[in-house]
């Protein structure tokens, strides 16, 4: 489950992404245009800027802008800085594989095996969105991708 760090993070990086080339913003402003919690904004994007997805500038003309094209930063690539591996348990997960207290043959686990297709399938729609079309299509709306995923289905 994406949670609200992810959530904040995805909406001001697609903030940022819509500035015009060489333009920053102050975190103030993200904040206030996301209704995200500036405190918590402030974390999250220090964490961005670590994995090198943002650069800060301090001073008149100061605030964030994105470190590379939106083209090039994957929304998987920042959901696991934000909110760690995409798999939905430990023992699917590639980046933080832990073999759970219950099981005696994890390669025989059917809860395994199927949390895995779960994993691959997250991984291959996050992974393959850039910003750049997160910005573009507003996101992904599952009602329309697949009838079985909609909410009322």
């Amino acid at each position: 489950m994406l949670t609200k760090k992810g959530k904040y993070g995805l909406k001001a990086l697609a903030d940022l992404a819509r500035l015009q080339p060489g333009e920053t913003a102050f975190i103030n402003d993200v904040a206030s245009r996301n209704n995200i919690p500036k405190k918590f904004l402030d974390t999250i994007l220090l964490e961005l800027r670590n994995a090198g997805m943002l650069r800060s500038k301090k001073g008149p003309g100061g605030g964030y802008s994105l470190s590379r094209p939106a083209s090039e930063i994957r929304i998987g690539h920042v959901i696991r800085t934000l909110d760690g591996p995409l798999a939905p348990i430990r023992c699917a997960s590639r980046t933080a594989y832990e073999a759970c207290d219950d099981c005696a043959d994890p390669e025989r686990c059917q809860v395994r095996r199927s949390m895995t297709e779960v994993r691959d399938a997250i991984a291959t729609i996050l992974d393959g969105m850039t910003l750049e079309m997160f910005v573009a299509s507003g996101g992904i709306d599952l009602d329309e991708q697949d009838p079985l995923l909609s909410k009322t289905a």
